[in-house]
């Protein structure tokens, strides 16, 4: 057992990956193969070496060579190797032929499972580092259907032979943790960096199904991704599974709309729709090649202390209800977010937000750590193809619309927001409603939970109802 020591105080106990294998080859009932192609190899080899696995292991197979890996597993329409249909294809095709050559009446007892990886590493010009889908497909009973559990990874590590050990310590993790944590997801979830430095590996993406994780909303899985610092950014569907952020934004235009959608009010969703409008209006941008991305930052999950999940569900729930992708990041600044956004594309950027939000970016005391300072965060803010559209604010004593034109910022910020304004990269949302910029999400939200009425109106068409029905954001049936 590998023991975390602080002082004299033993502060936790972390099996180590000889010990997992083992106990999972000594468990007489679990069974099943191994199947792992590209850099994988490593993960059987840990059981193996473990000892006792004749009992658990009953087919172990490398299909490293891609006219052989076709041949078992077919062609894939885009004709890649290292993706999720893949690996599902992988897990079935085996899970299937172990069915298919076992007899279940020989073997009532036994928890067939089957675990697979499809992974690069990094290559020879070190420009790409590497990444790969892992998952495993498991009983937990005999006459239940299959559970699975299968997740994303970006390793940081820039040796390949380090990477391969690396993925074999969390394949490990993985099997252990499927049949010995399964009944605690979020505990699952950390052990996945048992024996592995956190600076090794990324986590970006992981999905649990089956009979056994029915109760386990999977936007509150990828909560704990970036909660644990496993990642730095998740993104879920309508659905409410969680989605790849690579993948979703893959050489796409990309509009992001960072908010706190608590709830959602009709000046979020105005701010949506003018500044979608706008941003497909540009001659540069494919609508076919748009990915447009609510997003909420981990500070402000944060902003009342501690994160209260239930408060993340109900934002998740609203935006899912529009039909929105939803992607939580840990990117407070602005520029952080783009940078992030610029791994996958090099297309147009939009960010749409109100005001106060751009005051923001223009206020020195957030680039304090940046050895450039703001000069260098915006470097990297608008050195990409960046547009930001502004969403006016009405100001209560005057009566006036605060924009572009009469925003005020700190006299020393004056002549680089001219330049930025002047260049086109600050744009005016015009076209907007007046009639709702009274509207603040910590009103509506102050009216739902004292019970308050009117607040339905403020919401865009559908909003009251799905809150009322599904009693978020402390709604009660009685007061509605």
């Amino acid at each position: 057992m590998a023991i975390t020591l602080k002082g004299d105080q033993k502060i936790s106990t972390v099996p180590t990956t000889r010990s997992k294998a083992l106990k999972v080859n000594l468990n007489a009932h679990i069974y099943g193969t191994f199947a792992e192609i590209g850099a994988g190899q490593e993960t059987v080899r840990n059981f193996f070496r473990a000892g006792g696995a004749s009992g658990t292991i009953a087919k172990a197979m490398s299909a490293y060579d891609k006219d052989f890996s076709d041949a078992i597993y077919g062609i894939e329409e885009d004709n890649r190797y290292v993706t999720e249909p893949r690996l599902k294809k992988m897990l079935k095709h085996e899970m299937d032929l172990i069915e298919e050559r076992l007899d279940r009446e020989k073997h009532p007892d036994k928890l067939f499972f089957s675990y697979a990886n499809t992974v690069a590493t990094i290559n020879f010009s070190k420009k790409f580092k590497g990444h790969g889908w892992v998952g495993i497909r498991f009983q937990l009973d005999p006459l239940e259907d299959y559970n699975e559990i299968i997740l994303h990874l970006r390793f940081k590590e820039t040796d390949a032979r380090q990477q391969q050990e690396t993925l074999g310590v969390l394949g490990v993790n993985l099997v252990y943790g499927a049949y010995y944590l399964n009944d605690s997801p979020k505990e699952l979830l950390k052990s996945f960096y048992d024996n592995i430095d956190s600076d090794r590996l990324e986590i970006d993406m992981i999905n649990f199904s089956g009979p056994r994780f029915m109760y386990v909303d999977n936007r509150l899985m990828s909560l704990q991704l970036v909660k644990n610092g496993m990642t730095n950014a998740v993104m879920f569907g309508p659905d409410g599974n969680n989605l790849l952020p690579a993948q979703v934004l893959y050489k796409k235009n990309i509009l992001a709309l960072r908010g706190s959608y608590r709830p959602v009010t009709k000046v979020n969703m105005d701010m949506f729709e003018r500044s979608k409008q706008m941003f497909l209006a540009e001659k540069k941008v494919n609508p076919e090649k748009t990915q447009v991305i609510f997003e909420i930052t981990l500070s402000n999950l944060r902003a009342e202390g501690e994160i209260n999940e239930r408060d993340f569900l109900d934002r998740a729930e609203l935006l899912c209800a529009l039909g929105q992708n939803v992607m939580i990041t840990n990117y407070q600044e602005y520029f952080r977010l783009v940078e992030y956004f610029s791994e996958f594309t090099k297309e147009r950027m939009g960010l749409a937000m109100g005001v106060y939000n751009l005051i923001q970016i223009f206020d020195e005391k957030y680039y304090r750590d940046l050895s450039g300072g703001i000069l260098e965060a915006f470097g990297k803010l608008f050195y990409r193809d960046l547009k930001v559209y502004m969403f006016p604010y009405k100001d209560d004593e005057t009566g006036d619309f605060i924009t572009s034109d009469n925003l005020k910022v700190h006299p020393r910020m004056k002549e680089l927001y001219k330049f930025f304004k002047n260049n086109g990269r600050l744009i005016d949302i015009k076209d907007f409603d007046q009639d709702i910029l009274h509207i603040f999400s910590r009103r509506v939200l102050k009216m739902i939970k004292d019970g308050e009425e009117g607040w339905e109106e403020m919401l865009p068409e559908g909003v009251s109802e799905t809150i009322k029905e599904k009693r978020l954001f402390g709604c009660s049936r009685k007061r509605v």
